[in-house]
Protein backbone atom coordinates (compact mmCIF):
# COMPACT_ATOMS: atom_id res chain seq x y z
CA UNK A 1 0.00 0.00 0.00
CA UNK A 2 1.18 3.39 -0.76
CA UNK A 3 1.96 5.33 2.31
CA UNK A 4 0.32 9.05 2.38
CA UNK A 5 0.77 11.66 5.25
CA UNK A 6 -1.70 14.61 5.63
CA UNK A 7 1.57 17.33 6.46
CA UNK A 8 0.05 20.56 7.98
CA UNK A 9 3.70 22.67 7.56
CA UNK A 10 6.86 22.24 5.73
CA UNK A 11 8.33 21.00 8.86
CA UNK A 12 5.77 18.53 8.96
CA UNK A 13 6.37 17.21 5.31
CA UNK A 14 9.97 17.15 5.11
CA UNK A 15 9.01 14.85 8.61
CA UNK A 16 7.15 12.23 6.75
CA UNK A 17 9.32 12.41 3.58
CA UNK A 18 11.96 11.33 6.17
CA UNK A 19 9.94 8.59 8.06
CA UNK A 20 9.27 7.26 4.25
CA UNK A 21 5.86 8.71 2.88
CA UNK A 22 5.31 7.85 -0.94
CA UNK A 23 3.11 11.39 -1.24
CA UNK A 24 2.13 14.28 1.12
CA UNK A 25 -1.00 15.90 1.13
CA UNK A 26 -0.13 19.26 1.97
CA UNK A 27 -2.71 21.39 4.29
CA UNK A 28 -3.31 23.65 7.10
CA UNK A 29 -5.54 23.76 10.24
CA UNK A 30 -5.84 20.40 10.46
CA UNK A 31 -8.08 21.04 14.10
CA UNK A 32 -10.94 22.00 11.29
CA UNK A 33 -10.18 19.29 8.92
CA UNK A 34 -8.02 20.99 6.90
CA UNK A 35 -7.46 23.98 5.14
CA UNK A 36 -5.69 25.30 1.77
CA UNK A 37 -1.95 25.76 2.73
CA UNK A 38 -0.33 29.05 1.75
CA UNK A 39 1.64 29.84 -1.90
CA UNK A 40 5.03 30.17 0.57
CA UNK A 41 4.07 26.65 2.02
CA UNK A 42 3.59 25.06 -1.15
CA UNK A 43 6.47 26.25 -2.88
CA UNK A 44 8.72 25.54 -0.48
CA UNK A 45 7.60 21.85 0.18
CA UNK A 46 7.54 20.98 -3.64
CA UNK A 47 10.95 22.52 -3.39
CA UNK A 48 12.30 20.41 -0.54
CA UNK A 49 10.82 17.50 -1.30
CA UNK A 50 11.56 14.35 -3.66
CA UNK A 51 8.04 12.67 -3.32
CA UNK A 52 4.18 14.06 -4.86
CA UNK A 53 3.33 16.61 -3.16
CA UNK A 54 -0.94 16.93 -3.70
CA UNK A 55 -2.15 20.47 -2.22
CA UNK A 56 -5.66 20.63 -0.27
CA UNK A 57 -8.08 22.99 -1.69
CA UNK A 58 -10.75 24.04 0.94
CA UNK A 59 -11.13 27.85 1.36
CA UNK A 60 -12.66 27.13 5.22
CA UNK A 61 -14.29 24.73 8.03
CA UNK A 62 -17.81 23.99 7.83
CA UNK A 63 -19.30 22.30 5.05
CA UNK A 64 -18.53 21.94 1.87
CA UNK A 65 -21.47 23.77 -0.27
CA UNK A 66 -19.31 26.99 -1.72
CA UNK A 67 -20.84 30.15 -2.41
CA UNK A 68 -19.88 31.87 -5.51
CA UNK A 69 -16.85 34.02 -3.87
CA UNK A 70 -15.79 30.29 -2.17
CA UNK A 71 -15.62 28.90 -5.67
CA UNK A 72 -13.71 31.27 -7.13
CA UNK A 73 -11.32 31.49 -4.36
CA UNK A 74 -10.73 27.82 -4.41
CA UNK A 75 -9.96 28.09 -8.56
CA UNK A 76 -7.49 30.97 -7.95
CA UNK A 77 -5.83 28.71 -5.10
CA UNK A 78 -5.61 25.76 -7.67
CA UNK A 79 -3.91 27.67 -10.23
CA UNK A 80 -1.08 28.90 -7.75
CA UNK A 81 -0.67 25.68 -6.66
CA UNK A 82 -0.23 24.65 -9.86
CA UNK A 83 2.18 27.14 -11.02
CA UNK A 84 4.02 25.94 -7.52
CA UNK A 85 4.52 22.69 -8.77
CA UNK A 86 2.16 20.67 -6.97
CA UNK A 87 1.85 17.42 -8.31
CA UNK A 88 -2.01 17.08 -7.46
CA UNK A 89 -5.27 18.36 -5.82
CA UNK A 90 -6.92 17.67 -3.35
CA UNK A 91 -10.69 18.92 -3.21
CA UNK A 92 -14.52 18.31 -2.72
CA UNK A 93 -17.80 19.95 -3.75
CA UNK A 94 -21.50 19.34 -2.43
CA UNK A 95 -24.88 20.65 -3.22
CA UNK A 96 -26.79 21.81 -0.71
CA UNK A 97 -28.53 17.99 -0.39
CA UNK A 98 -24.77 16.63 -0.24
CA UNK A 99 -24.84 14.89 -3.81
CA UNK A 100 -22.25 15.89 -5.97
CA UNK A 101 -21.59 19.34 -7.19
CA UNK A 102 -20.93 17.94 -10.64
CA UNK A 103 -20.79 21.45 -11.95
CA UNK A 104 -18.51 22.96 -9.86
CA UNK A 105 -16.06 19.75 -9.42
CA UNK A 106 -15.87 20.12 -13.38
CA UNK A 107 -14.23 23.49 -13.06
CA UNK A 108 -11.87 22.48 -10.67
CA UNK A 109 -10.93 19.27 -12.42
CA UNK A 110 -9.87 22.03 -15.91
CA UNK A 111 -8.44 24.12 -13.41
CA UNK A 112 -5.94 21.66 -12.24
CA UNK A 113 -4.99 19.83 -15.19
CA UNK A 114 -2.64 18.04 -16.15
CA UNK A 115 -2.53 17.40 -12.48
CA UNK A 116 -4.12 14.15 -10.56
CA UNK A 117 -7.22 15.55 -8.68
CA UNK A 118 -8.63 13.77 -5.48
CA UNK A 119 -12.01 14.07 -4.13
CA UNK A 120 -11.67 13.85 -0.08
CA UNK A 121 -13.81 12.90 2.59
CA UNK A 122 -16.63 15.24 1.47
CA UNK A 123 -17.48 12.24 -0.15
CA UNK A 124 -18.72 10.45 3.04
CA UNK A 125 -21.33 12.80 3.21
CA UNK A 126 -23.31 11.92 -0.10
CA UNK A 127 -26.63 10.31 0.94
CA UNK A 128 -25.34 7.01 -1.90
CA UNK A 129 -21.46 6.68 -2.09
CA UNK A 130 -21.89 3.76 -4.83
CA UNK A 131 -23.64 6.55 -6.99
CA UNK A 132 -21.41 9.19 -5.84
CA UNK A 133 -18.48 7.58 -7.18
CA UNK A 134 -20.15 6.63 -9.84
CA UNK A 135 -20.29 10.61 -10.79
CA UNK A 136 -16.87 11.02 -9.76
CA UNK A 137 -15.49 8.41 -12.16
CA UNK A 138 -17.71 9.76 -15.06
CA UNK A 139 -16.32 13.25 -14.22
CA UNK A 140 -12.74 12.51 -14.59
CA UNK A 141 -11.40 11.91 -10.68
CA UNK A 142 -8.71 10.00 -10.12
CA UNK A 143 -8.98 9.21 -6.29
CA UNK A 144 -11.52 9.21 -3.71
CA UNK A 145 -10.46 10.10 -0.01
CA UNK A 146 -13.04 8.11 2.24
CA UNK A 147 -13.86 6.52 5.82
CA UNK A 148 -16.60 4.83 4.41
CA UNK A 149 -18.99 7.55 5.67
CA UNK A 150 -18.25 5.89 9.29
CA UNK A 151 -16.20 8.03 11.84
CA UNK A 152 -13.44 6.13 11.23
CA UNK A 153 -11.88 4.25 7.83
CA UNK A 154 -12.05 0.78 10.45
CA UNK A 155 -15.71 1.10 11.14
CA UNK A 156 -16.87 2.55 7.13
CA UNK A 157 -13.87 -0.79 5.66
CA UNK A 158 -16.50 -2.89 4.46
CA UNK A 159 -17.94 0.06 2.79
CA UNK A 160 -14.40 1.02 1.26
CA UNK A 161 -13.94 -2.55 0.28
CA UNK A 162 -17.27 -2.89 -1.55
CA UNK A 163 -16.28 0.70 -3.45
CA UNK A 164 -12.89 -0.72 -4.41
CA UNK A 165 -14.77 -3.80 -5.73
CA UNK A 166 -17.03 -2.02 -7.40
CA UNK A 167 -14.73 0.51 -8.95
CA UNK A 168 -12.24 -2.26 -9.85
CA UNK A 169 -9.31 -0.02 -11.66
CA UNK A 170 -11.34 3.17 -13.10
CA UNK A 171 -10.03 4.97 -10.36
CA UNK A 172 -8.29 4.80 -6.70
CA UNK A 173 -10.54 4.05 -3.70
CA UNK A 174 -7.87 5.37 -0.69
CA UNK A 175 -8.89 5.14 3.15
CA UNK A 176 -8.59 7.42 5.95
CA UNK A 177 -9.31 8.27 9.09
CA UNK A 178 -8.89 7.49 12.72
CA UNK A 179 -5.78 5.23 11.12
CA UNK A 180 -3.54 3.91 13.53
CA UNK A 181 -0.55 1.60 14.21
CA UNK A 182 -3.05 -1.00 15.79
CA UNK A 183 -5.75 -0.68 12.86
CA UNK A 184 -3.86 0.19 9.92
CA UNK A 185 -3.44 -3.89 9.03
CA UNK A 186 -7.11 -4.49 9.72
CA UNK A 187 -7.98 -2.33 7.17
CA UNK A 188 -5.33 -3.26 4.70
CA UNK A 189 -6.78 -7.30 4.98
CA UNK A 190 -10.19 -5.97 4.71
CA UNK A 191 -10.60 -3.26 2.12
CA UNK A 192 -7.83 -4.88 0.08
CA UNK A 193 -6.82 -0.94 -0.67
CA UNK A 194 -3.93 -0.02 -2.84
CA UNK A 195 -3.22 3.41 -0.95
CA UNK A 196 -3.85 4.87 2.69
CA UNK A 197 -3.98 8.34 4.39
CA UNK A 198 -3.06 9.40 8.03
CA UNK A 199 -1.51 11.69 9.41
CA UNK A 200 0.93 10.07 12.37
CA UNK A 201 0.72 13.39 14.48
CA UNK A 202 2.17 13.74 17.68
CA UNK A 203 1.56 16.90 20.10
CA UNK A 204 4.77 19.36 19.84
CA UNK A 205 5.92 21.11 22.86
CA UNK A 206 6.05 24.57 21.86
CA UNK A 207 9.12 26.74 22.43
CA UNK A 208 7.76 29.95 24.62
CA UNK A 209 9.35 29.93 28.52
CA UNK A 210 5.38 30.09 30.26
CA UNK A 211 7.14 32.43 32.71
CA UNK A 212 8.09 35.05 29.28
CA UNK A 213 4.34 36.07 28.63
CA UNK A 214 1.83 37.21 30.38
CA UNK A 215 -0.64 34.14 30.91
CA UNK A 216 -3.52 34.17 28.69
CA UNK A 217 -6.63 31.47 28.27
CA UNK A 218 -9.55 33.07 26.12
CA UNK A 219 -12.73 31.17 24.99
CA UNK A 220 -10.52 29.14 21.99
CA UNK A 221 -6.81 29.01 23.67
CA UNK A 222 -5.29 31.58 21.22
CA UNK A 223 -1.34 30.95 21.69
CA UNK A 224 -1.33 28.54 23.29
CA UNK A 225 2.31 26.59 23.08
CA UNK A 226 1.54 23.00 22.02
CA UNK A 227 0.91 22.37 18.56
CA UNK A 228 0.73 19.28 16.16
CA UNK A 229 3.43 18.08 14.33
CA UNK A 230 3.86 15.29 11.81
CA UNK A 231 6.35 12.34 13.82
CA UNK A 232 8.84 10.77 11.62
CA UNK A 233 9.27 8.27 13.74
CA UNK A 234 5.51 6.89 13.48
CA UNK A 235 5.51 7.78 10.06
CA UNK A 236 8.40 5.12 9.24
CA UNK A 237 6.27 2.62 11.98
CA UNK A 238 3.64 3.01 9.73
CA UNK A 239 6.03 1.99 6.39
CA UNK A 240 7.41 -0.69 7.82
CA UNK A 241 4.03 -2.44 8.76
CA UNK A 242 3.34 -1.92 5.22
CA UNK A 243 6.03 -3.29 4.28
CA UNK A 244 6.22 -6.56 5.69
CA UNK A 245 1.72 -6.52 5.24
CA UNK A 246 1.52 -9.78 2.74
Amino acid sequence: MLLEICANSLSSAIAAQQGGAQRIELCENLSIGGTTPSAATIELTRQRLDIPVFVLIRPRGGDFCYDPMDMETMVHDIQWARKAGADGIVSGVLNPDATIDQAMTRIMIEAAKPLEFTFHRAFDWTPDPYTAMETLISLGVNRILTSGQQATALQGSECIAGLIKQAGNRIDIMPGGGINEENILEIARITKATSVHLSARKTQAGRMIPEAGVAFTGPNNYGEKDYDHTDAKRVARFRQLLTNFP
